[in-house]
């Protein structure tokens, strides 16, 4: 079997369960930061978390594909070091990702703060 296609199976489930597993996590642990802007109306809040969720999956899984070509792998020493740049890259890619929708969740808490007082 081709080096690039071993690559290309090693690489798409280790990205894919990564952007799976801090999907999860991340929206699982925001319902707190929803019902808390939406001032407790859980049913709004709810369904704005499942409309953030399946935006992180559409661009992270997006990501993951747009960078999936892999050249130059000659060897088992060239695809270890394919490998750890895609998914190291796209780690830290994630990392942003989770860093920007927290910065969304703490903006919509404090214009919903903002609101409510100016009432």
């Amino acid at each position: 079997m081709n080096l690039v296609v071993v690559g290309y199976l090693i690489y798409l489930p280790v990205t894919l369960l990564l952007t799976f597993w801090v999907a999860k996590t991340l929206f699982k642990n925001s319902r707190i930061f929803m019902l808390d802007i939406f001032r407790g109306r859980a049913e709004i809040a709810d369904a704005t978390n499942r409309l953030f969720e399946i935006g992180f999956y559409l661009l992270n899984v997006g990501a993951a594909l747009y960078v999936l070509k892999m050249n130059l792998v000659h060897d088992y020493k060239d695809l270890i070091e394919v490998l750890s740049l895609k998914i190291g890259g796209f780690s830290f890619y994630l990392g942003l990702m989770v860093f920007l929708n927290l910065f969304l969740f703490f903006r919509g808490k404090n214009k919903s703060r903002e609101l409510h007082t100016a009432v």
